[in-house]
């Protein structure tokens, strides 16, 4: 399978090392299935960063076996109090190797404040929060997940 990883930089040999702060799926490397989300957010970070958006892409085997993998597949509930657990730092996200699931959209911290607030139930929080249809994502948690099934194949300009 092919995956990306929409950077400001070439990113030949990903590490969980590099990530600077705790995302819907935790502190990892991120890739997408989804050329056009990797391009997106590459063109976003370019724009943070004076640097120029890249889009890395990698071969991904299907061989999980000796990892720990979660995927959310359809379920919003189990998403939404994952993604709401690692975006109020916990740490949940440690004992898997590899997740995958949607992409919440720029509205979560709004969400995830009102259900860790009580304001709202997890039934309100799951009405209120968008999840991109068409995203999905994958965090490699662990180094040892990226050396076994994760391979550079290159980089472009986008």
């Amino acid at each position: 399978m092919i995956v990306y990883h929409g950077s400001n930089q070439i990113v030949q040999k990903p590490d969980v090392e590099h990530s600077f702060r705790a995302l819907d799926f935790g502190k990892g490397f991120y890739v997408t299935s989804v050329k056009e989300q990797a391009i997106r957010w590459a063109k976003r970070k370019a724009l943070l960063f004076p640097e120029t958006a890249i889009l890395n892409t990698y071969q991904m085997s299907d061989d999980f076996s000796g990892l720990k993998f979660l995927d959310f597949g359809e379920s919003l509930q189990d998403w939404i109090k994952f993604v709401c657990n690692c975006r109020d730092g916990g740490t949940e996200f440690l004992q898997y190797d590899i997740i995958k699931g949607k992409v919440a959209d720029d509205k979560v911290f709004r969400v995830v404040d009102m259900f860790h607030s009580g304001v709202w139930d997890i039934d309100r929080a799951i009405k209120e929060i968008k999840a991109y249809p068409t995203f999905d994502q994958l965090c490699f948690v662990t180094q040892n997940a990226i050396e076994k099934i994760l391979v550079f194949q290159s980089s472009e300009k986008v």
